[in-house]
């Protein structure tokens, strides 16, 4: 694993870069040597949407984690740091040393434990920053009784009112999967123990205080031990810990290190920047798993994510910002940055910029001989201590867009070289956050509004652009137009033109039965509702209602379909948008073909399906052929069995071999394939035979 798990480095070093210069003589011989002048770049169509609402942002969203291996944790500094980049959370006592420290004699045997670092300094710390402490109660070699002592030495004893606290760090790297970085001292590892044993934490922890919040682990599809099911066990990780948690626990934890598990091998910068996208779809996987397996949509919490390329250049505040904004616009609530200080692995350059591979949002002002220096090599040194990496940076300018309390609302860039989000704020203000991954390009950039006219004034702008220390404030360009400067995140603010409208409550929690959506009332002041499908970044109008459900038609079977509902008063003002419900088409019932899709197997990067075709007609069916859709471009068929797969993008036909040409009347042939998956790879949902819709079983 990274060295984010090992106490903090004695050394650092910092390698030198030189630029590159392009030198040219003076007069004719200048111009002849010059450089043509490069094409303008094409204009990058930016659309936002605020009726496609998709979170609240929670109170702790932004937030970091600090680790007892750190002696600078609980500088005076950091406190005015946290607050100043708005960490509203602070997670303790540091990934898998959550498994090791006992708090009570502030010990982590096999690890080392730096002085100053103790419970109550730390929160300390935490309440000078204005913060809320997330702690891992010991799981691997602690015990439902530790675990509760903490609990009413916090918020009894000392009254901290810690509210967020976790059963254990990365438990799927027990051993139980053959890798072990993780410690556990019970002697059953499967994820069926811990999930037993997490009901008993939880059951104790909340008998001393029944108002915190705790949450266990999972992990994201398409990062290993994900799919793997170990000797023994009938389903792997989450689907084992899901069912048996989901009754009496409140949020579910996942990491995500995109360059150990996303990225391929000999990836760069730019692979790590393309990352996020993939994040949402992960995390839409994930969510449907536990809607599916819990009966109820369990909230997420991504308290581990750091750019694992480049962690200490000026791309790792492009990643920061991007990773945040999509994180908590598909349905998580607190994304924790690792880590507040950390170690150095590797000196070097990485994106012509000098790196540490130093996961820290912080310098720890240490210093170290260069990578390739002989014995008298002078040491190089990292900035002085606390000094902000950009990483800082890039989460410090989410500030200037998001506020407990406001809402994402849907936003898209047409090339993939910009990313876009949006922020409804509170006050009725609309925050564009922009983030140019391009690094030699500045891109004018248009953007279209849908569900918000803003006013006539110059936009008011903050960016973090490369070379830069800090986030710089102007009042520049239109509320339709602005131009990104190359390697750039912006957020441009704009005050809508009839100033705040206080409409009618925004309608939720939304449910969806079939193709029914249904909601409970927003009260008297609501007059009637208005149903938006979520079409891109667009919401697109399926309905106006005064009742509290709307069937939805039109529809195709197996399409994935997500809804905001709207109130309007009789004012004409309107609500915020409701939370987003997603929900698939049910496929046909009375079908005369069946398809059951399994994955029966994965290792993150890969996976097994067995695909099961039943014909419910009266006569035998022949000269059949499969067709159906991956859901996501990541997924694609590798080899297979039983037949012929053929695959384009995302598209799949398989034609069986001779021995399964004919499938008898109420008969089935099963077969199957190995895929593979670049991060997500959730189930196709719609399958045709000939053409004809099956019932997906």
């Amino acid at each position: 694993m990274p060295v984010r798990k090992a106490p903090l480095a004695l050394l650092a070093a910092l390698a030198v870069a030189v630029a590159p210069t392009w030198s040219g003589g003076t007069g004719a011989a200048a111009a002849r040597q010059a450089p043509p002048p490069a094409a303008a770049p094409d204009t990058v169509t930016v659309t936002v949407d605020t009726r496609a609402g998709l979170a609240t942002v929670h109170r702790a969203a932004i937030g970091a984690n600090a680790a007892i291996w750190d002696s600078r944790m609980n500088d005076p500094e950091v406190a005015g740091l946290y607050r100043r980049a708005g960490v509203a959370a602070v997670r303790y006592p540091g990934g898998s040393y959550g498994d090791l420290y006992h708090w009570e004699t502030h010990t982590a045997p096999g690890g080392y434990v730096a002085p100053n670092t103790e419970f109550d300094r730390f929160m300390g710390t935490v309440k000078a920053a204005g913060a809320q402490a997330v702690l891992i109660a010991n799981y691997g070699t602690g015990t439902p009784r530790e675990a509760a002592a903490w609990v009413r030495y916090a918020n009894v004893t000392k009254k901290y009112g810690v509210k967020y606290w976790e059963i254990g760090n990365e438990l799927y790297g027990n051993g139980h999967y053959g890798a072990q970085w993780e410690a556990d001292d019970h002697a059953d590892r499967s994820p069926a123990a811990y999930a037993r044993t997490t009901l008993e934490f939880v059951r104790a922890m909340k008998a001393a205080d029944p108002h915190i919040k705790i949450g266990a682990v999972l992990t994201l599809p398409g990062s290993w031990p994900d799919g793997v099911v170990a000797e023994g066990d009938e389903a792997n990780w989450n689907h084992t810990v899901i069912p048996i948690v989901a009754p009496e626990i409140d949020f579910f934890t996942v990491h995500w290190y995109p360059g150990t598990s996303v990225v391929t091998p000999g990836d760069d910068v730019p692979g790590m920047l393309a990352a996020p996208p993939m994040l949402a779809e992960m995390l839409a996987q994930v969510r449907a798993d536990v809607v599916a397996l819990a009966g109820r949509d369990v909230p997420l919490a991504l308290t581990e994510t750091a750019s694992n390329i480049g962690r200490n250049v000026h791309a790792a505040a492009l990643f920061a910002t991007d990773t945040y904004l999509t994180a908590l616009g598909n349905g998580v609530f607190t994304v924790d940055w690792w880590n507040t200080h950390n170690a150095v692995e590797k000196v070097g350059t990485v994106d012509g910029e000098p790196d540490f591979q130093d996961f820290g949002l912080l310098s720890s002002g240490l210093c170290a001989p260069p990578p390739e220096g002989g014995p008298d090599a002078e040491e190089v040194c990292q900035p002085p201590v606390n000094t902000p990496f950009p990483a800082y940076h890039g989460i410090e300018i989410l500030g200037t867009a998001v506020r407990p309390g406001d809402g994402l609302v849907k936003a898209a860039s047409d090339r993939p070289e910009v990313a876009a989000h949006a922020v409804w704020q509170a006050d009725g203000d609309l925050a564009v956050v922009l983030v140019n991954r391009d690094p030699g390009t500045a891109y004018p950039v248009r953007i279209r509004y849908g569900g918000f006219v803003p006013d006539g004034r110059i936009p008011v702008t903050h960016a973090f652009t490369r070379g830069a220390g800090a986030i710089v404030r102007a009042e520049q360009g239109r509320p339709d137009a602005q131009t990104l400067p190359p390697y750039s995140i912006m957020t441009v603010t704009l005050k809508p033109a009839k100033g705040p409208q206080a409409g009618p409550p925004a309608p939720g929690p939304l449910t969806a039965a079939g193709t029914t959506v249904s909601w409970p009332s927003s009260g008297r002041r609501a007059d009637r509702y208005e149903v938006y499908r979520q079409v891109g970044a667009q919401a697109r109008l399926l309905g106006v209602t005064r009742r509290t459900s709307l069937p939805l038609t039109g529809l195709a079977p197996g399409e994935t379909v997500t809804v905001n509902v709207l109130a309007r008063d009789h004012a004409g003002r309107t609500s915020r948008p409701s939370a987003p419900v997603t929900f698939t088409v049910p496929t046909p019932a009375d079908s005369a073909c069946a398809v059951r899709y399994r994955v029966t197997q994965g290792w993150g990067r890969g996976f097994r399906a067995e695909v099961t075709v039943t014909n419910r007609a009266a006569a035998d069916l022949t000269g059949w052929r499969l067709a159906f859709r991956f859901p996501v471009s990541g997924e694609r068929v590798g080899s297979g069995w039983g037949g012929t797969w053929t695959t384009g993008s995302q598209d799949v036909e398989f034609t069986p071999a001779a021995e399964n040409a004919i499938i008898p009347a109420g008969g089935s042939v099963t077969t199957g394939f190995v895929g593979a998956n670049e991060g997500a790879y959730p189930s196709p949902a719609v399958f045709r035979i000939n053409g004809t819709i099956c019932t997906t079983q």
